[in-house]
């Protein structure tokens, strides 16, 4: 089967107006499907240079002339959707640590417009360190040598000014980029006109990016080559729910041309706290809360999840009657209560997507914090609003002090364990910075003693170091968690679980 190039599938070349820090699948499958999308419609006829810094092998890309497929696969309002494009944006893939003076010769491109980011979680912190290396080691001191470069050629012009997109999963991503680069201009002493240009004329957006993307599975992959009839390495599988929301003013939109009226899925505003809020607690707060209860069922996938009758309707419930109506109203078109059910009923559409092997043992990743930082807002909320326990939020809540309880320890490695329906039992790993916490606490609770359960979830619940508050002072939402907890270990998962969807 014949690889996918230029010369079997011809497409237009455009001038190179984007830089792109990062080679990955998240990038691939959303800014630039988009932009590719733009260009199709001839509403940006622009190209993408990226930039790989990981190592120095650019082949996948240079075999293909940096060609590649997205297929999207999944429902949408329950429909199913399948659809594979051809993306030809990016016009070329540039090594950091072999073609670092490539990359700062693009500086002194006129057309260069838009920078965009996809590191590392940790990749937008500030490393002190010269930014005259060749190439500098973190990002934000790639970032600010570019830009510096940009700076010298065009002497300062304001019109020469860009905007600058991380998107990595960082809260106020833009603001902690421009901090970085900011504090390097100073330790690098790029000068007090370098420093201007940079707060005046170079605008760093804080971003939010929603899609899942992965690597196709071998099967998947051998299907779209039989679609498509050719041979694709760098095939990229998607959902087809996608959001770019970026924050930015007038002159953002007007550089951001490929967004607009046709694409309602990049959304440009002032202020996107809103669509951060929306997805943290819809979202991501419905996984935190129901992933140990569909672990603990022996379920490995969140499409499993919404297959299992019971455990799909204490997701749904729990999604629809309790969170949703706790997320902040803006009361303006968008931004308003339909926009969050609206939301919540595309996310359920995207748990049920049996394209996208979504782990849950993946989403326990640091499932304490995880808890805070996305539940106990909603939590409160929800008595502020009806003053009454969230029945299905204080399952879930049961559900992971279970799942965080560890029946070992090997060289500080904690694992829980959960009985499997075909007989025998499994060990997990338990990812958490508290795995040691509760390995402790569990200690204290002793089986079939309803009081040393009740005390263990009152302990628990009143740690303000890992609340950041008191969940006791909330009325009755330590015994609603104590007793479903005494329920789980005594009645077992599955009748707890039916019984509280019943």
């Amino acid at each position: 089967m014949a690889k996918l190039t230029r010369s079997t599938h011809p497409a237009p070349v455009f001038p190179e107006k984007i830089l792109q820090f990062g080679t990955g699948v998240l990038l691939r499958g959303l800014p630039d499907y988009l932009v590719q999308k733009a260009n199709s419609e001839g509403r940006f006829e622009g190209s993408i240079v990226v930039v790989k810094s990981t190592d120095s092998q650019t082949n996948e890309f240079s075999e293909q002339d940096n060609l590649y497929t997205v297929a999207v696969r999944g429902l949408q309002q329950g429909k199913e959707v399948s659809e594979n494009t051809i993306v030809s944006a990016i016009s070329r893939v540039l090594a950091a640590q072999t073609q670092w003076n490539d990359v700062l010769v693009l500086a002194r491109n006129p057309k260069l417009q838009i920078i965009i980011s996809n590191t590392t979680e940790i990749g937008l912190n500030y490393v002190e360190e010269s930014i005259f290396q060749h190439p500098p080691q973190s990002f934000p001191a790639k970032l600010t040598a570019f830009l510096y470069e940009r700076f010298r050629s065009v002497g300062g012009s304001k019109a020469k000014g860009l905007v600058v997109i991380p998107t990595e999963l960082v809260t106020d991503n833009g603001l902690k980029l421009r901090d970085a680069v900011e504090k390097l201009a100073q330790f690098n002493e790029l000068g007090k006109l370098f420093t201007k240009w940079l707060k005046f004329h170079v605008r760093f957006c804080n971003s939010l990016v929603d899609r899942i993307v992965t690597r196709p599975t071998e099967s998947a992959q051998q299907l779209v080559q039989q679609e498509t009839g050719y041979q694709d390495d760098l095939l990229t599988f998607t959902e087809p729910y996608h959001l770019w929301a970026i924050e930015g003013d007038d002159r953002v939109r007007q550089t951001l041309s490929f967004a607009g009226p046709l694409t309602p899925q990049i959304i440009i505003d002032e202020d996107i706290n809103f669509y951060k809020e929306r997805k943290l607690r819809v979202l991501n707060g419905t996984h935190t809360l129901t992933m140990p209860l569909g672990y603990l069922l022996g379920l490995e996938t969140v499409a499993d999840e919404m297959l299992h009758p019971a455990m799909s309707r204490f997701i749904e419930s729990l999604m629809l009657k309790e969170i949703v109506p706790t997320v902040p109203d803006y009361g303006i078109p968008g931004m308003d209560k339909a926009a969050v059910e609206q939301f919540a009923n595309d996310v359920l559409d995207r748990f049920r997507n049996p394209h996208l092997d979504h782990l849950l043992l993946n989403i326990s990743l640091q499932q304490t914090t995880k808890m805070q930082a996305r539940n106990v807002a909603t939590l409160q909320r929800y008595y502020e609003q009806f003053n009454t326990v969230p029945n299905l939020m204080a399952l879930g809540f049961a559900a992971y002090l279970l799942f965080m309880k560890a029946v070992r320890e090997e060289k500080g490695q904690f694992f829980g364990e959960i009985a499997l329906p075909s007989g025998g039992k499994l060990n997990y790993p338990i990812r958490d910075d508290k795995a040691g916490y509760f390995y402790g606490d569990w200690k204290t609770v002793k089986e079939r003693t309803p009081a040393t359960v009740q005390a263990f979830v009152k302990s628990v619940l009143s740690d303000t170091k890992l609340w950041q508050d008191d969940l006791t002072a909330l009325p009755g939402f330590s015994e609603a968690v104590a007793q479903h907890l005494n329920s789980l270990l005594t009645l077992g998962i599955v009748k707890t679980l039916e019984g509280a969807v019943e």
